[in-house]
Parts: C-alpha cells; sequence; structure tokens
C-alpha cells in the first residue's frame, strides 16, 4: 500500500507574515533580513555573507579607533587609510563612474538680444549665495521698472530673465542689496567668454 503524503511544512515570516523564500519580494525585505539570517539561513546565503562583511568592518573600524586614540597624537600607520576614506566620502560619484564637482560660487549675467532690438538679461547663480530667485526676481522688477521671471535655463538650472537692457547698472544693485556677493564673484558674458564685471 502506498504512504499517505504527508502535508509540508511551511516556515512563514513573522514579519511580512509571507512564506520565507517569498520574503525578498514582500513589502519589507530590510525588516525581515535579521529574522531571516536567524531563522532561514539556507535560503539566503547570501545575507549571512553580507551579515559577516558587515560584523567584519565594524570589528576593523572599531580596532582602527582604538589604535588611533590610544597613539595620543603621534602619528600613526592606521592614519593614512583613514585620510583616504575621508577623501573618498568628500568626492561624489555619479553614475557611470563620473565625479560629481562642486559649483563654484559665482553669478554671470548676459546680455541676450532678440528680434533684432529687443534685450534680455540673464542672470545665473545668485541661488549658490542663498538667495530665492523668486524674491531677487521681484526686487529686479521693482527696482529697473521691467518684467523679470525665474526660469529654467538650457542646462535645467533656475535664472532670471529680466526685460531689458540691464546688464551694468545690475551689478551695483546686486552687490547693494545683497552684501554676501562679493563683486569679484560677478561676471560678464561678452562675445561668448566670461569678462570679470570688477
Amino acid at each position: 500500500m502506498a504512504e499517505k503524503p504527508q502535508p509540508v511544512k511551511v516556515l512563514y515570516c513573522p514579519i511580512c507574515s509571507l512564506p520565507a523564500e517569498y520574503c525578498e519580494f514582500g513589502p519589507d525585505f530590510q525588516k525581515c533580513k535579521p529574522w531571516l539570517i536567524n531563522n532561514a539561513p539556507e535560503l539566503y546565503p547570501d545575507l549571512c555573507k553580507e551579515a559577516n562583511e558587515k560584523e567584519a568592518d565594524k570589528v576593523s573600524q572599531q580596532l582602527q579607533s582604538v589604535g588611533i586614540s590610544s597613539a595620543d597624537g603621534a602619528t600613526s600607520s592606521a592614519q593614512p587609510g583613514d585620510i583616504s576614506v575621508s577623501k573618498q566620502e568628500e568626492v561624489k560619484r555619479l553614475p557611470g563612474g563620473k565625479v560629481k564637482k562642486k559649483e563654484k560660487q559665482e553669478v554671470v549675467i548676459e546680455k541676450v538680444v532678440r528680434n533684432r532690438r529687443k534685450c534680455i538679461t540673464i542672470v545665473k547663480g545668485l541661488d549658490l549665495f542663498g538667495i530665492k530667485l523668486s524674491d531677487a526676481s521681484k526686487k529686479l522688477g521693482k527696482k529697473f521698472a521691467t518684467g523679470a521671471s525665474v526660469v529654467k535655463g538650457p542646462t535645467e538650472k533656475e535664472q532670471i530673465d529680466v526685460q531689458g537692457d540691464i546688464s551694468f547698472d545690475i551689478v551695483e544693485f546686486i552687490t547693494e542689496t545683497w552684501p554676501a556677493v562679493p563683486e569679484t564673484a560677478i561676471f560678464f558674458i561678452e562675445d561668448g567668454k566670461k569678462v570679470p564685471a570688477a
């Protein structure tokens, strides 16, 4: 006679209430990881390896911190490694291995002629000095009695477009209104070249 098939015992995760095999597809896999490492390590061997590597990293960091603090100001062999780690943290890498550069704090003023006689003065970079562009455009519009608006430029960065040719009067206004912007940080674009305003 054939044996009766026995029911399969399924291990359910108490966090996401799914079978342990399907935890990775659940909504809270990060929360399930500690439970899976303790109760179902055979299902996720990669998790166990990651946990062991993290523990090893923690131990090595603790050993390095103990080694540095016991040196009492003397230079130790662990310091050059620490410096390279801090430099790696400062440099941000974008996808594709490109390094993200910090933008220079400078205001660029450009005059664009359209329809052969109408001018638009474009002001870029005021936001790098912590100035709200909407407030700046209102102040520029009131001062020069023209239309001024915040627009996204070709590089997807916001800039202020002011109607009319006010490129030389605007330098004095910017330095008086916002003292955080030095005159040495203001540049004009003339014939495709960046020229300092000072």
